[in-house]
This record gives structure tokens, C-alpha cells and sequence, in this order.
């Protein structure tokens, strides 16, 4: 089978024998629907909910694409400072260490009630919070771990500390760098759905799925789940497409 077609496949035969389990696991049990939803039941869900899906899924979308590109900014320069400074980096990695260890549900309400009625900014925030810390460290890493032959040359050779970037340190912290930021799509996520969750004044499939929390309707609080995997995957895969693109070189076949 060629390789690009068993990468569309296998992924979809995988998606489909989920959804058979997750109806088979519904029936065996007997759970009403009131209890627990079945991909069958999801269906009317989208139908009834579509414009709502439709303008919340962009709401949530567009504020966790903005969170991560902030994070990879702030990221990629913070991974820098510490990957080219060895006493930067024993300065900032135990304060990055412990504001990772903050359960990012307890910030929600803090971030919430200093500003008040800025729910975009809110969630946008929250999201660039809890998605920078693995870009940064992946960048740090990479950069710390750079052979110091290659400078050795490369300077014995009159190459600027520019040059060395470019030429050397950032080809091999790009590898590293997409596969935090594979961790990070899915990281932003989480940040904005808490924040609509939370946030009196949220919007977007979070507020939505609170919606179907509290009218306890289970198909549409499981058609937010689908919708909110959907918009992940799709944006997971985007970042798989770039790393082909710029960092493709790095991928190795299977022996």
C-alpha cells in the first residue's frame, strides 16, 4: 500500500473502530441517554446546534491559534536566552519549573477576576500560558546541546555568533522545536476551554459544552468533545505539515 495512502487510511480504520467500541460499550451496558451519549446519538446533535458550533468552534479556534503563536514567540526567544547562556538558564529553569507545576485550573479564576470582561484576552492568555513551557524548554535543549566543534570552526572560520544560528544551531533545534510544538496545539486547547468553562462571560465550545452541563444534555456535551478533538487533530496536523516542510530532513525511516 503507498505510504501516503496508509497515512490517510490506518488513522480513519482507527477513528472508526473507536466509535464502534464506544457504541458497542454504550449498548452493553444499557446506559440511558441521559447517563452517558453514543456516537449515534451525536449526530442529531450537530444538526440541531450547527450554527452555534459553527460560530463557537471559530471563537475557540481563532483565540487558541493566537495563544499558541504567542507562545511560540515567546517561547522560541526564552529557549534561546537559556540555550546560549548557561547562567540564564540555571536562573529561569527552576521559575519555569514550578509556574508548570501550577495546576492551570487554579488560575483560571484568578486571570478571570484581574481582568474583568476581557474574556478574549482571558482565554488567549491562558492558552499562551499553559502552551509556552515546552517549546521553551525544546529550544533550550537543543541549543545547549550544540557540539561546540561546529563553533570551533565555524569561528576559527570568522563566522559571526549569527551565522553559527543559522547555519548550525537553528537546522538542529528544528526537529525539537516541531515536536513541542505538537505538545503545545494540543496544550493551548485545554487553556481555552478552561477559561470558557470558567469564565461567567465565556464563549466558544467551552461555554457551549457548560451549556449541555447544565440542561444535562449528554449528546451535545459529547458533540462538543468530538468538535473540540476535530479542531485539535486539524491543527495538530497543520504543525505535521510545516515540520515536513521545514524540518522534513530529520525524519528517518523505519529500519
Amino acid at each position: 500500500m503507498n505510504k501516503h495512502i496508509r497515512a490517510f487510511v490506518v488513522p480513519v480504520i482507527a477513528v472508526v473502530v473507536f466509535l464502534l467500541f464506544w457504541e458497542w460499550l454504550v449498548w452493553f451496558n444499557g446506559w440511558p441517554r441521559f447517563k452517558m451519549a453514543a456516537p449515534s446519538d451525536l449526530p442529531p446533535a450537530f444538526e440541531r446546534h450547527w450554527p452555534l458550533f459553527l460560530s463557537m468552534g471559530w471563537q475557540t479556534l481563532w483565540r487558541t491559534v493566537v495563544g499558541l503563536f504567542l507562545a511560540v514567540v515567546f517561547g522560541t526567544l526564552l529557549g534561546m536566552i537559556m540555550g546560549f547562556s548557561r547562567t540564564m538558564r540555571d536562573a529561569l529553569y527552576p521559575l519555569l519549573v514550578g509556574f508548570n507545576a501550577i495546576p492551570k485550573a487554579t488560575v483560571v479564576p484568578i486571570v478571570a477576576l484581574m481582568f474583568v470582561g476581557q474574556h478574549d484576552f482571558n482565554t488567549v492568555l491562558l492558552a499562551f500560558m499553559i502552551s509556552f513551557f515546552p517549546i521553551a524548554v525544546s529550544v533550550s535543549i537543543g541549543l545547549s546541546t550544540l557540539e561546540p566543534e561546529y563553533r570551533d570552526i565555524l569561528r576559527s572560520l570568522g563566522a559571526s555568533q549569527a551565522t553559527i544560528f543559522w547555519k548550525i544551531a537553528l537546522p538542529k533545534t528544528l526537529p525539537e522545536f516541531f515536536g513541542a510544538l505538537k505538545v503545545a496545539v494540543t496544550l493551548a486547547f485545554i487553556g481555552t476551554n478552561l477559561m470558557e468553562i470558567v469564565s461567567p462571560h465565556g464563549r466558544g465550545l467551552g461555554a457551549l459544552f457548560d451549556s449541555g452541563r447544565t440542561n444535562s444534555d449528554f449528546p451535545l456535551m459529547f458533540a462538543v468533545l468530538i468538535a473540540l478533538a476535530f479542531l485539535g487533530i486539524v491543527l495538530y496536523y497543520f504543525v505535521v505539515a510545516l515540520e515536513k516542510i521545514f524540518a522534513g530532513w530529520a525524519e528517518r525511516a523505519p529500519g
